[in-house]
């Protein structure tokens, strides 16, 4: 029977962080990074980070950009690499060379689509589908112990939160694309994408 360990976190509420970091007086008008939105998601995200937990990190050596696109995979399978890329946000180039270490290491299968030859339909081999229900049964066991400081109403009424975040951030990063691209400048593939993306969500 695997142990299971009761984690207890002490809340720090903003006062405290307040407290443990002082605003600097060496620069006029210092970000305070304690009520910055985005930094503060992408701290979460760091801690979040697949590599970051050490009981997930012990089943593989993939890096976390290939177990993201083997999650996806195994969840949605058959699915296109352009699909992926959408679904987790990560660039088409990222997804691509995922892709071909998930290839090179036996992990996932790829079948041309019947309707348009130059698109693969990617799915997990048996060996891909073993590793996958290893990484999802660590995932679900943090992911209940991260939920526990939520009630249902919380964590719903947070799942419509993040929503409207990722929505309105793609789209601050498409009109931005956008706008530079109509001011002559030259766009790279990733800005390209971005446009394609909120477009796709926007069904416009």
């Amino acid at each position: 029977m695997p142990q299971v360990f009761i984690i207890k976190v002490k809340h720090i509420n903003k006062s405290a962080r307040s407290q443990a970091f002082t605003l600097t007086d060496k620069v006029k008008e210092p970000l305070d990074l304690i009520s910055h939105l985005p930094f503060r998601l992408a701290v979460v995200s760091n801690l979040l980070a697949l590599d970051r937990d050490w009981k997930i990190r012990k089943l593989t050596d993939l890096e976390p950009r290939e177990m993201r696109v083997l999650l996806n995979i195994g969840s949605y399978m058959p699915i296109k690499a352009a699909d992926i890329a959408y679904q987790s946000r990560l660039d088409s180039y990222t997804v691509s060379r995922a892709v071909k270490k998930l290839l090179a290491l036996n992990l996932i299968e790829a079948r041309r689509d019947e309707l348009k030859k130059n698109v693969k339909n990617l799915s997990l081999n048996e060996q891909g589908k073993v590793l996958y229900q290893k990484l999802t049964q660590a995932m679900d066991e943090r992911a209940r112990l991260l939920e526990e400081v939520l009630t249902d109403s919380e964590k719903s009424l947070f799942f419509n939160m993040l929503e409207r975040i990722e929505n309105k951030t793609e789209a601050i990063l498409s009109a931005q694309a956008s706008a530079l691209i109509e001011a002559g400048q030259e766009a790279p593939a990733d800005q390209k994408e971005l446009i394609r993306w909120h477009k796709k969500t926007t069904g416009k």
